[in-house]
C-alpha cells in the first residue's frame, strides 16, 4: 500500500504525538467556537483553550519530531523497522465489526472529552473554584465575599475582566500563587493585590457610572458606649455622593474626584497607600494645582514611578467585596438589631474585648468567647447570670458569628490586616488627603471640613438630647474629649492599635 508520508513517520512514538496533537487541536477548535458563538466573554475559557490545550498540542508536536529524529538515527545505524501497517478488509465481518466499534468509540471519546473540557472550564470560572479549592488560604476572602454587596458578581469579573492583556497578567500572577500554595510559600495574611488590579474603568465602571452620581443618600447608625448601661447614641446624615457631569446635575460631592472633567493624581510612599504627601489636580481647562503635605519633606522629583497613580474608584473603594468589619462596628450593629441583648451590663465592652483578644485557632477562640462572657456574668452579676441565661446564650451565639466572619487566626488575619479607605472612622481613609495639611503654592488647602462630604441632620446624644437641623449640625462626640474633634483623627482612637 502506498504511503502518504515518508517511512520514518510511521513509528509508535510519532503516531502517539500525532494522536495527542490531533485531539488537542480538535478541542481548541471546539472551545474557540463556543467562545465565538457565546453571548458573553468568559475569561477562564482562555486558560483551557489558549494555554492548557496548546501546551498539550506543542508537547504532541515535540513527540512527533522526536519520533522522526529517533527513526532517522535508527536508519543511519542500519536498524530497520520491519512490518507494514495492518491491512483492513471490510469484506471480513470481524474486521468490519472491529472497525465500526473503533470509530464509534473514538467519536464518543472525542465528544465526552469536549464536554469534559467545557465543564472543566465552566468550573474554573466559578466562585466556588476561586474560593474553595485552596480552602485555608482563601477562606477569609471567600467568607467576606459571600456577605458583601458584590456577592452576585463573579470573582473573575473584577480580578480579570475582559481583554487579553489583563487576562495574561492575571494568569502569570496566578501561576506564582499556585506555586506558593503547593509549597507553602504564601504570606499570612495574603497581601491585597493592589498593584496587579486593573483600572476601575475596566471593572467597576462596567456597572457603575460615577458621571451620573448626583443625589444624596441617607445614612443612619447607632453607637453604644462601653459602659455598664451600654449607653446608646445615634446619628443620621446625608452623604453627598454626587459629582457627575455638570450637564446632568450639580458637579459636587464625593464622586467629584471621579468626574471626567477632573483628574486627580497622587504619590504614595507606602505599599498600603496610606501615606500621600503629594496630590495634583487637573481641571477641565488643563489648569494644574499641586498640593504638598506640610508634614515632613518630600521631593516629588525623586520617587518610584509605580507610586504615581491616577485616582479611580479603587483608591477609596479598596475593599468593595472582601470586607472585614471592625469589632466595635460589628457589635454596634448586632446590638441595634437586638441580636446582642442591650440589657446585659457591659455587654458592648465584653463583646469587643472578646473579639479583639488574640487566639491561636478559631476553635479555641469560639470556646474562649463563650467561657469569657459566661464567667464575667457569673462572678460579677450572678443574679443576671441566673435569670437571663437565654439572653446571654443568644448574645454569645452572635458574638461567635461575628468572630467567624471577621477573624481567621490560621491566616493571621483580622479587620486590622487591611485598611479600608472608604471612610475615616477606623482607618485614615479620607484624611490621607483631606487632613487640612496639604497646601498648594497659592495657599489653597485640601479641606478637612466634614460638611464637604456629609450633612448631619440629626443626632441623639448619650445624655438623651435629640438634635435636629436640616441645614446641618456640628458633630458632638459621645464621650467628652480633651481636644476638639476637628483637630483629631478618628482612627487614632477607633483603630484600637
Amino acid at each position: 500500500m502506498r504511503r502518504l508520508f515518508p517511512t520514518i513517520v510511521y513509528n509508535p512514538i510519532t503516531l502517539t504525538g500525532v494522536a495527542i496533537s490531533a485531539v488537542s487541536f480538535g478541542l481548541i477548535l471546539f472551545l474557540f467556537l463556543l467562545e465565538l458563538l457565546g453571548d458573553e466573554s468568559h475569561p477562564y475559557m482562555g486558560i483551557i483553550a489558549f494555554i492548557i490545550l496548546p501546551a498539550f498540542l506543542i508537547i504532541g508536536l515535540v513527540i512527533i519530531a522526536y519520533g522522526i529524529i529517533r527513526e532517522r538515527v535508527r536508519e543511519w545505524k542500519g536498524i530497520s523497522r520491519y512490518g507494514n501497517l495492518p491491512v483492513i478488509n471490510l469484506n471480513d465481518p470481524k474486521q468490519r465489526t472491529m472497525l465500526t466499534t473503533f470509530f464509534v468509540g473514538t467519536i464518543l471519546l472525542l465528544m465526552f472529552s469536549a464536554f469534559g473540557s467545557y465543564k472543566a472550564y465552566e468550573y474554573t470560572e466559578s466562585d466556588e473554584f476561586c474560593g474553595t479549592i485552596c480552602h485555608e488560604v482563601m477562606e477569609p476572602e471567600y467568607s467576606a465575599y459571600l456577605t458583601s454587596p458584590h456577592s452576585k458578581v463573579g470573582c473573575v469579573q473584577c480580578h480579570i475582566g475582559s481583554g487579553a492583556s489583563w487576562f495574561v497578567k492575571a494568569k502569570i500572577s496566578g501561576a506564582y500563587q499556585v506555586y506558593s500554595v503547593l509549597f507553602n510559600k504564601y504570606s499570612r495574611p495574603i497581601p491585597t493585590p493592589v498593584h496587579a488590579l486593573r483600572p476601575a474603568e475596566g471593572t467597576c465602571e462596567q456597572c457603575h457610572s460615577p458621571q451620573h452620581f448626583f443625589p444624596e443618600i441617607k445614612y443612619e447608625a447607632d453607637y453604644y458606649l462601653s459602659d455598664e448601661n451600654n449607653t446608646k447614641s445615634s446619628i443620621s446624615m446625608l452623604l453627598k455622593i454626587g459629582g457627575g457631569k455638570s450637564e446632568l446635575g450639580r458637579a459636587e460631592g464625593i464622586h467629584w474626584h471621579m468626574n471626567v472633567a477632573n483628574r486627580i493624581y497622587y504619590i504614595h510612599t507606602d505599599t498600603l497607600r496610606n501615606v500621600i504627601p503629594w496630590v495634583k489636580m487637573i481641571d477641565n481647562n488643563g489648569k494644574e494645582i499641586i498640593f504638598r503635605s506640610s508634614e515632613g519633606s518630600y521631593d516629588e522629583k525623586k520617587f518610584n514611578e509605580e507610586n504615581l497613580r491616577l485616582m479611580d474608584c479603587i483608591d477609596c473603594h479598596n475593599r468593595p467585596s472582601h470586607i472585614f468589619q471592625p469589632a466595635e462596628k460589628s457589635v454596634n450593629l448586632s446590638i441595634s438589631l437586638d441580636r446582642i441583648d442591650i440589657t446585659l451590663p457591659y455587654i458592648k465592652s465584653i463583646a469587643v474585648d472578646a473579639l479583639e483578644t488574640k487566639y491561636s485557632s478559631k476553635e479555641i477562640a469560639l470556646d474562649s468567647i463563650e467561657i469569657r462572657v459566661k464567667e464575667f456574668y457569673k462572678f460579677n452579676y450572678p443574679d443576671i447570670f441566673d435569670s437571663k441565661q437565654n439572653l446571654i446564650n443568644k448574645s454569645i451565639i452572635e458574638i461567635k458569628k461575628l468572630y467567624e466572619r471577621n477573624y481567621f487566626p490560621n491566616m493571621n488575619l483580622s479587620w486590622r490586616s487591611f485598611p479600608n479607605h472608604i471612610s475615616h472612622l477606623y482607618d485614615s481613609g479620607c484624611f490621607r488627603c483631606h487632613d487640612g495639611k496639604h497646601v498648594s503654592q497659592e495657599g489653597k488647602i485640601i479641606s478637612k471640613d466634614c460638611k464637604l462630604c456629609h450633612t448631619i441632620i440629626s443626632q441623639d446624644t448619650p445624655d438623651g438630647k435629640k438634635l435636629v437641623a436640616y441645614e446641618g449640625l456640628d458633630f458632638i462626640h459621645p464621650v467628652e474629649l480633651e481636644e476638639s474633634v476637628i483637630k483629631q483623627k478618628c482612627v487614632d482612637c477607633h483603630a484600637r492599635e
